[in-house]
C-alpha cells in the first residue's frame, strides 16, 4: 500500500510527540513493505519545497514563510503556495491512502484536494487542536484548563491572548465568527475520514461530547518499543528516593508544580529533570532559579538514555496542567516497572490506578504534590506496592498491526 502522512512539523526540524510518532510509525511501516511518504511544513522565510529520503521512507518538505502564532492560524484558511506544492506531491507519489496526523499551520484546501481525487485519509487525534485552535484546552489568558467553546466568544478572547493584542477587545465577535467557521470545516473533514483513531477513551469521549460520532472513532493506544518492555524490572542500587521528570519543558507540563512542592520536602530524596533546554529557554530558566541543590538538570535524552535513567529512579513524575492524551512517557516508565505519580487528568487516568500503578493528584496542587511526595520518602515501602502490580503496556509491533487493520478497513 503506498501511504503519505500529512502533519504539521517532522524531525529533525521539530521533535515532540507527534512528530516523534509519526517518524516511528512511517519506519514501522515501511519496514514491513509498504510504500511511505510524509508531507509536513518547514518553518522558514520564503517559499520551496524539497524532498529526500529518509531510510525507506520519502519526505516532503514545503514552506511558505516562518510562522508565528498568528500567521500559523492564519494558514489554516489561505495559503496558495502550501496547496499547490501538496498538489504535486500527490501527483509524484498517487498514494492510496492518506494518514493525516497534524494539519496545524496547513490550509484547508489541502483537504479539498484529497476530496476532489477520492483519496481515502483517517485522522489520527493527538490534541484537541480539532475543536479548540490553541490545541490543548489552556487558556491563554487565564491558564486553566478548558472545556471546550461557549459560543467561540472565549476562544476569540484566548486567540487575541496568544496574540499579544488583548486591546483588539473589540475584534471579539468578528473573531469569534471566524473560528466557528474554522471548526465547522475541521468537524467536516472529520466526519468525512474513513477512520479516526484515538490514542485513548478520554480522547474518544471528549470528541464525541463534542459532536463526533463514537462510531467513527476507534481507540488505538500508542505502542511502547519493545526496547523498554525488554528492559524489564532492572533497579541499579542507591541511597534515599530518587523521582524523575522526562518529557516537555513547558508550562503546560507543570514542571514548576513539581519544582516548587520538592522544594519543600525534607529527607533524602532527590529529583532529575531530563528534556530538551532548547525549546521554551526563558521557562527552563525560571525552573532552574526555583530548583534546590538536590535537584539535577539532565539535558535531552535519547531512547536507551530514558531506560537508563527510569531504571535509576524509583518514581516517575507526570505533573500535566493540560489533559493528556496519553503521556507516552508514563507508559515506558510503567513498561519499566516504575511507579508514576500523575496529575489526575486526561488519559493519564487510565493508566494510573490509585496504589496500583502509581498515585493521582490534583493537577496545580502544590500542597498536595508536597505531602505525597513526603509521604513516599517517610515511608518508602508505599513504592514497592504499585511497583509490584505495574501493567505491560502494549507494543509497538502491536500498535502498528492495529494500524495497518485500520488501514484495511478503511481501504475497502
Amino acid at each position: 500500500m503506498r501511504i503519505l502522512h500529512l502533519v504539521h512539523q517532522y524531525p529533525p526540524d521539530e521533535v515532540g510527540g507527534t512528530e516523534l510518532y509519526t517518524q516511528s510509525l512511517v519506519h514501522q511501516l515501511a519496514g514491513r513493505g509498504h510504500e511511505v511518504a510524509v508531507f509536513y511544513r518547514r518553518r522558514r522565510a520564503g517559499r520551496g519545497i524539497i524532498s529526500r529520503r529518509e531510510g525507506q521512507a520519502r519526505v516532503y518538505i514545503a514552506w511558505d514563510g516562518e510562522l508565528s502564532p498568528t500567521r500559523r492560524f492564519l494558514a489554516t484558511f489561505y495559503s496558495p503556495f502550501l496547496t499547490h506544492a501538496f498538489q504535486d506531491v500527490l501527483d509524484t507519489f498517487q498514494p492510496d491512502l492518506v494518514h493525516i496526523q497534524h494539519l496545524m499551520g496547513l490550509p484547508l484546501t489541502i483537504w479539498e484536494r484529497l476530496r476532489a481525487r477520492g483519496i481515502p485519509y483517517l485522522v489520527t487525534l493527538h490534541d484537541y487542536w480539532w475543536i479548540c485552535a490553541n490545541a490543548q484546552l489552556i487558556t491563554n489568558d487565564g491558564r486553566v484548563i478548558c472545556n471546550g467553546p461557549r459560543a467561540y466568544f472565549n476562544c476569540a478572547r484566548c486567540a487575541l491572548a496568544r496574540a499579544g493584542r488583548m486591546s483588539l477587545r473589540l475584534a471579539i465577535p468578528g473573531l469569534a465568527g471566524l473560528i466557528a467557521w474554522r471548526t465547522a470545516r475541521l468537524r467536516t473533514i472529520l466526519k468525512e475520514a474513513q477512520r479516526i483513531i484515538a490514542p485513548s477513551r478520554f480522547v474518544r469521549d471528549w470528541y464525541t461530547r463534542h459532536g463526533i460520532p463514537a462510531e467513527q472513532i476507534t481507540v488505538i493506544p500508542h505502542g511502547i518499543d519493545e526496547a523498554f518492555l525488554r528492559a524489564g524490572n532492572v533497579r541499579h542500587p542507591h541511597e534515599g528516593i530518587r523521582i524523575a521528570y522526562i518529557g516537555g519543558l513547558s508550562w503546560q507540563k507543570g514542571v514548576h508544580i513539581l519544582i516548587e512542592a520538592f522544594r519543600q520536602v525534607q529527607g533524602a530524596v532527590s529529583l532529575w529533570i531530563a528534556g530538551d533546554e532548547d525549546a521554551d529557554p526563558a521557562y527552563v530558566a525560571d525552573l532552574r532559579r526555583r530548583a534546590d541543590k538536590r535537584t539535577r538538570f539532565l539535558g535531552k535524552l535519547n531512547r536507551n538514555q530514558v531506560i537508563e535513567t527510569l531504571q535509576a529512579v524509583d518514581l516517575l513524575a507526570v505533573p500535566s496542567l493540560w489533559h493528556e492524551t496519553f503521556s507516552l512517557i508514563a507508559h515506558e516508565a510503567l513498561a519499566v516497572q516504575v511507579p508514576v505519580i500523575a496529575s489526575n487528568v486526561g488519559a493519564l487516568r487510565e493508566a494510573i490506578v490509585e496504589g496500583s500503578t502509581g498515585f493521582l493528584l490534583p493537577p496545580g496542587d502544590v500542597e498536595a504534590w508536597r505531602k505525597q511526595i513526603q509521604r513516599l520518602i517517610d515511608a518508602p515501602q508505599q513504592l514497592t506496592k504499585p511497583r509490584s502490580k505495574v501493567y505491560l503496556p502494549q507494543s509497538l509491533s502491536w500498535h502498528v498491526r492495529q494500524i495497518e487493520d485500520a488501514y484495511t478497513i478503511s481501504d475497502e
